[in-house]
């Protein structure tokens, strides 16, 4: 009964954002850790912004302003007696209009996540190891070498590459099709993102056991819907202008959390001769 209140982990998933929180609160030496990388943030968002949010507000309003004249046409050629569609045809363009700088300011906190995670990283690993001896009172780490782990960690980011090109530019011949199209496009875009920023911020303990790419997209869809509200409440979080400068480490640290309380319980436990520590 309580998982199904819980919507199957629909609602679980989207607390764990705030449910970092209150291990800060408890143990505020893991704080000293998330410093430099906030640091990092603003650095790096204050150019993501100046130069993305001119460039891309300037191609949004141009969009938008082809779109209001492709409305115009259609609402002169409505009959008389359909006249009363004109509101529907104006409601649309202002949901159009929602939708198009939301994806804007989505955009650009995914292009941050990107930047700032991996700037991060040596910091926010730590931070992660901290937080799963906390929660599990292990850590399970296996070793591959220094070479092999930069070689993973490219290979991680060619692959995202790959998934986000291959899936954008379905999307985007999908945005051909004008009103539809356009919003289905949207939302499979908002979809694409939460998808790679979910993984972003579960990468840390996943690394850890050096799986494959492939294995890691699966434990996020395995653990749908949890997974699903936990990404969207953290793309929401990174998304906010200036805020995200302070969320990202907390979604990263989220991510560790998620991962102890909903995957690690489901994986095949690790033989003796992994390393744990």
């Amino acid at each position: 009964m309580q998982k199904v209140l819980g919507g199957f982990g629909l609602l679980a998933g989207a607390t764990y954002p705030f449910r970092v929180l209150a291990v800060f609160k408890r143990k505020p030496q893991l704080l000293g850790y998330v410093a430099v990388p906030i640091l990092v943030n603003f650095i790096v968002g204050v150019a993501l912004y100046a130069g993305l949010l001119i460039f891309g507000w300037e191609s949004v309003e141009g969009l938008l302003a082809s779109l209001s004249q492709w409305l115009d046409t259609l609402i002169t050629k409505l009959p008389p007696w359909l006249g009363f569609l004109e509101y529907l045809v104006v409601g649309f363009g202002f949901l159009l209009h929602f939708l198009l700088i939301a994806g804007l300011l989505l955009l650009i906190g995914f292009v941050l996540v990107q930047f700032g995670v991996l700037l991060g990283a040596p910091w926010y690993g730590q931070l992660s190891e901290k937080l799963e001896e906390l929660r599990t009172g292990q850590l399970h780490v296996v070793e591959v070498g220094i070479v092999r782990d930069i070689g993973r960690a490219l290979l991680f980011e060619l692959k995202k590459l790959m998934l986000l090109v291959g899936v954008g530019l379905l999307l985007l011949l999908l945005n051909l099709a004008p009103g539809i199209g356009t919003i289905a496009a949207t939302v499979g875009g908002i979809a694409l993102a939460a998808t790679l920023v979910c993984l972003d911020f579960l990468d840390a303990p996943l690394e850890r056991r050096r799986l494959r790419f492939r294995d890691k997209l699966g434990l996020v869809f395995r653990s749908l819907p949890a997974s699903a509200s936990f990404s969207l409440v953290c793309l929401g979080l990174v998304s906010v202008p200036l805020l995200n400068l302070l969320t990202i480490p907390l979604c990263v640290a989220s991510g560790t959390l998620f991962f102890c309380d909903r995957i690690s319980p489901k994986l095949p436990k690790p033989p003796s001769a992994l390393n744990s520590r």
